[in-house]
């Protein structure tokens, strides 16, 4: 089995979801007492976070490259980003290092294609909703085509990550909230579901609504294993 690093904490609260499931993964392929081999960074999120609130995206990518080299010196043989939002450095952080970074959008756009889906909803942090280094990407390479909700709907997703998930805070009128902007979107032509921030499957999962969802943290934790038990 290859060794996994993780650039994560951001936040741990789906940072610790990576950790179970690419166990639980390793144990379910290799059975017994087997685990994942992993290495973790792991940020305090509140310095990521003000950069991002700062639009400083270029310290905010000298921290990450930092990262992913620190973890390659470490032994890692290939990189996962535990947040979608910082894929949007994902190019650079690639180019700086000599190990493969498995993109969460990549991961996520190969079970869709398995589908018949064609317009999923993407709910994801406002920077993964309104700029195109992750839509584009879905769209340019994997020809999925990803929706999403309107302004004030963004800021609601948005905030709920931030002041809720990220801090470990499930509230039952935020699931209804979201679900609401689901099914508007659903009546609009939409046919599936992106939970595209590593946190929002602690707050809406596949039995929430009858559309398919696609879980990125679920998704890129499997491209993951598939890569570590690859001989």
């Amino acid at each position: 089995m290859k060794t996994i690093g993780l650039i994560g904490g951001m936040s741990w609260e789906s940072t610790a979801v990576y950790y179970r499931l690419l166990n639980e993964l390793a144990r379910e392929h290799l059975g017994g007492l087997h685990s994942a081999k992993l290495l973790m960074w792991s940020f305090d999120f509140a310095e990521i976070e003000a950069l991002q609130s700062a639009n400083d995206w270029d310290t905010a990518t000298d921290r990450m490259i930092d990262a992913a080299k620190r973890v390659e010196r470490g032994g890692a043989e290939c990189i996962l980003i535990c947040t979608n939002t910082m894929h949007k450095m994902f190019d650079t952080v690639q180019n700086s290092i000599n190990i493969p970074v498995i993109h969460i959008a990549d991961a996520t756009a190969s079970v869709i294609k398995q589908t018949n889906v064609q317009k999923p909803i993407l709910l994801a942090t406002r920077y993964t909703m309104e700029q195109n280094f992750y839509k584009g990407r879905l769209r340019d390479k994997h020809n999925v085509h990803a929706v999403v909700p309107d302004e004030t709907e963004r800021k609601l997703v948005h905030d709920v990550i931030y002041n809720e998930l990220c801090q470990g805070i499930i509230k039952e009128s935020s699931k209804h909230s979201y679900l609401d902007i689901i099914n508007s979107l659903q009546q609009n032509g939409s046919d599936g579901v992106i939970l595209g921030c590593t946190e929002v499957g602690l707050l809406i999962h596949p039995d929430d609504t009858d559309l398919p969802v696609f879980d990125t943290t679920q998704l890129h934790a499997q491209a993951a294993m598939n890569f570590a038990l690859t001989p």
